[in-house]
Protein backbone atom coordinates (compact mmCIF):
# COMPACT_ATOMS: atom_id res chain seq x y z
CA UNK A 1 0.00 0.00 0.00
CA UNK A 2 1.80 2.81 -1.35
CA UNK A 3 0.95 6.54 -1.68
CA UNK A 4 0.71 6.45 -5.43
CA UNK A 5 -2.49 8.50 -6.29
CA UNK A 6 -3.54 8.47 -9.76
CA UNK A 7 -1.11 8.31 -12.96
CA UNK A 8 1.32 11.58 -12.25
CA UNK A 9 4.43 10.95 -12.62
CA UNK A 10 5.75 14.22 -12.76
CA UNK A 11 6.83 16.56 -9.68
CA UNK A 12 4.30 20.16 -9.13
CA UNK A 13 7.40 22.70 -10.32
CA UNK A 14 6.48 25.32 -7.73
CA UNK A 15 7.04 22.67 -5.17
CA UNK A 16 10.52 22.06 -6.81
CA UNK A 17 11.57 26.02 -6.86
CA UNK A 18 10.58 26.00 -2.87
CA UNK A 19 12.49 22.95 -2.42
CA UNK A 20 15.64 24.28 -3.93
CA UNK A 21 15.57 27.46 -1.46
CA UNK A 22 16.31 24.50 1.03
CA UNK A 23 18.36 22.16 -0.48
CA UNK A 24 20.86 24.38 -2.67
CA UNK A 25 21.81 21.42 -5.05
CA UNK A 26 19.57 19.94 -7.68
CA UNK A 27 21.53 16.35 -7.14
CA UNK A 28 21.40 16.67 -3.49
CA UNK A 29 17.83 17.32 -3.93
CA UNK A 30 17.34 14.37 -6.73
CA UNK A 31 18.58 12.49 -4.47
CA UNK A 32 16.45 13.37 -1.23
CA UNK A 33 13.78 13.08 -3.41
CA UNK A 34 13.88 10.17 -4.90
CA UNK A 35 15.39 7.87 -1.67
CA UNK A 36 12.08 9.62 -0.10
CA UNK A 37 9.60 8.74 -2.65
CA UNK A 38 11.03 4.61 -2.08
CA UNK A 39 10.33 4.74 1.54
CA UNK A 40 6.86 6.47 0.68
CA UNK A 41 5.67 3.78 -1.68
CA UNK A 42 7.00 0.76 -0.01
CA UNK A 43 4.45 0.86 2.85
CA UNK A 44 4.16 -0.83 6.10
CA UNK A 45 4.12 1.72 8.78
CA UNK A 46 7.40 3.07 10.21
CA UNK A 47 9.09 5.51 7.77
CA UNK A 48 7.02 4.73 4.96
CA UNK A 49 3.90 7.09 6.29
CA UNK A 50 4.25 10.89 5.16
CA UNK A 51 5.44 13.21 8.13
CA UNK A 52 2.68 15.51 6.78
CA UNK A 53 -0.79 15.85 8.03
CA UNK A 54 -2.73 16.54 5.44
CA UNK A 55 -1.46 15.41 2.20
CA UNK A 56 -4.36 15.21 -0.13
CA UNK A 57 -4.24 13.79 -3.31
CA UNK A 58 -0.52 14.42 -3.51
CA UNK A 59 1.81 12.01 -5.37
CA UNK A 60 4.83 10.39 -3.55
CA UNK A 61 7.32 12.81 -4.99
CA UNK A 62 5.42 16.11 -3.99
CA UNK A 63 5.00 14.47 -0.80
CA UNK A 64 8.52 14.37 -0.81
CA UNK A 65 9.13 17.49 -1.70
CA UNK A 66 6.88 19.23 1.11
CA UNK A 67 8.49 17.70 4.16
CA UNK A 68 11.71 18.88 2.29
CA UNK A 69 9.83 22.49 1.84
CA UNK A 70 8.68 22.04 5.79
CA UNK A 71 11.33 21.49 7.32
CA UNK A 72 10.47 17.88 8.32
CA UNK A 73 13.49 15.83 6.51
CA UNK A 74 16.91 17.47 5.83
CA UNK A 75 20.44 16.25 4.85
CA UNK A 76 23.57 17.14 6.24
CA UNK A 77 27.16 17.97 4.19
CA UNK A 78 30.34 16.16 4.79
CA UNK A 79 32.71 18.14 6.04
CA UNK A 80 34.83 19.30 3.27
CA UNK A 81 38.63 18.76 3.99
CA UNK A 82 41.29 19.73 1.14
CA UNK A 83 43.82 17.54 0.31
CA UNK A 84 47.35 18.37 -0.17
CA UNK A 85 50.06 16.26 -2.56
CA UNK A 86 53.00 15.67 0.06
CA UNK A 87 56.39 17.27 -1.99
CA UNK A 88 58.70 14.85 -1.25
CA UNK A 89 61.10 16.57 0.93
CA UNK A 90 62.31 14.64 3.92
CA UNK A 91 60.89 11.29 2.64
CA UNK A 92 62.66 7.89 3.79
CA UNK A 93 64.11 6.57 0.42
CA UNK A 94 63.87 2.44 0.79
CA UNK A 95 67.89 1.38 1.32
CA UNK A 96 67.48 -0.76 -1.73
CA UNK A 97 67.63 2.51 -3.76
CA UNK A 98 71.06 3.71 -5.19
CA UNK A 99 71.84 7.27 -4.03
CA UNK A 100 72.29 9.84 -6.90
CA UNK A 101 74.60 12.77 -7.02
Amino acid sequence: MGYRVGLRNHMNANLVKEALEKVPNPNILVNLVSRRVRQLNRGGGGTSRPLLSDIGSLGAADIALREIIEDKIGFDLPEFVELTRPSGRNRRRPQHWAKIG
